[in-house]
């Protein structure tokens, strides 16, 4: 069986589509990767991640993130695309020709179909991948306190101003340690995270000395929160100033950290797992997710639909006119879809119904359109002359 052969302006067209994708999701990438270094450096200075997976985490977020994005630039994409075509009157000569706007489905099944394939294949497969191993990587490196930047034989500011703290010896590992010292101090009255103010500077400052001869870092139960397991030490706490201070002696003190990275949560672990297990229980949070993973292809190919009547434009129209209705258009969509994850996850919504309340609207307006915009307009009759 032999394929059809590409007719010219199929390629043209094709080829005018692919540039306008590549170079949308350039830029939303760009500005996706950018956001993204923002919110990992300010937890690397937070303490709750190492810098050292600075890099491997943004690579896994940026394939994650392409189930969000990919449809967003390809919906901007044929807007750009046809939309210059229609602004230089090229459409006009199209037609002219004898091509209709549903000739214009071509090239674009040339590139809907496997950008769908592609984004099926990340949504099921690579990017619930890259968020296991993301989520473990960050597990593996909460388990140590090589995270907080400790050294042996160094005072180290610990994160969210927590104090100052300092180990004598640590494992390899860096999850045992000797002859510990922390030191912490706040402003009486004063939250812990509260802003200061002038008045602040008078109140009365409350130490707390903890040392200990050795111990470990541990997690619990959950795996989510962190503490210092502290063996034979001493505690002291009391107001500058003041001879009410309090001495108290251990054999085992047990202090919480900082909490870990919310990404290793139990419901984004959940979220994270394989397909395969997402239909095997009634957990609803893990059903939301399989529907929430269909909708990346699924909108790709409605997003496609619908950008192509939308792109219609004049040539005296300003040239991003469109891209104002494009966000808005994808930003209800995308709304629609987070409320009907978030009533799956809390298993107020049929998993039968999903997000197909949604899907199935937004086509059924694209195909609309689609056919209006091949409609010629109706002749307007001018009315008869009056006879004197």
């Amino acid at each position: 069986m032999q394929l059809p052969t590409l007719r010219i302006i199929d390629r043209y067209l094709a080829r005018e589509l692919l540039v306008s994708f590549i170079a949308a999701t350039a830029i939303l990438l760009l500005v996706s990767v950018g956001g993204t270094v923002a919110d990992l450096l300010n937890k690397i200075a937070r303490g709750r991640i190492p810098a050292e997976l600075l890099f491997s985490l943004i690579g896994l977020r940026t394939v994650s993130a392409l189930t969000l994005l990919a449809p967003l630039a390809v919906f901007i994409g044929v807007q750009l695309a046809y939309g210059r075509l229609y602004r230089e009157s090229e459409m006009a000569v199209f037609a002219a020709s004898g091509l209709p706007v549903t000739g214009l489905l071509r090239p674009l099944t040339l590139l809907a179909v496997p950008l769908a394939i592609a984004m099926a294949l990340i949504s099921f497969w690579l990017a619930p991948a890259s968020d296991r191993l993301s989520q473990n990587l960050v597990l593996e490196a909460n388990r140590s306190l090589i995270i907080a930047g400790l050294e042996p034989g160094r005072f180290v500011e610990l994160p969210n101003n927590d104090g100052v703290m300092y180990v004598e010896g640590m494992s390899p590992d860096g999850t045992k340690f000797t002859k510990m010292f922390v030191a912490s101090e706040r402003t009486e009255g004063l939250a812990k995270d509260a802003a200061p103010s002038p008045k602040a500077a008078d109140a009365p400052k409350r130490i707390n000395v903890i040392t200990a001869a050795d111990g470990e870092l541990f997690h619990d139960a959950n795996g989510a929160e962190r503490y210092l397991g502290l063996n034979n030490g001493f505690r002291v706490e009391g107001t500058v100033g003041q001879d009410n201070y309090r001495l108290l002696r251990y054999e085992r003190n047990d202090v919480k950290l900082t909490d870990s990275e919310p990404d290793a949560t139990t419901d984004a672990a959940k979220r994270a797992a394989p397909t395969s297990d997402l239909l095997r229980g009634d957990d609803p949070i893990q059903r939301a997710e399989f529907h929430w993973r269909l909708a990346a292809p699924l909108s790709t190919l409605v997003l496609i639909l619908l950008a192509l009547p939308l792109s219609k434009s004049s040539p005296r129209q300003p040239r991003y006119a469109g891209l104002i209705i494009a966000f808005l258009t994808w930003s209800i969509y995308y709304a629609l879809m987070n409320i009907a994850r978030e009533q799956l996850s809390r298993g107020k919504m049929s998993f039968a119904l999903g997000m197909w309340w949604v899907h199935i609207p937004i086509l059924l307006i694209a195909l609309y359109l689609l056919w209006r915009s091949q409609q010629l307009p109706k002749p307007k009759m001018k009315p008869a002359a009056g006879v004197a």
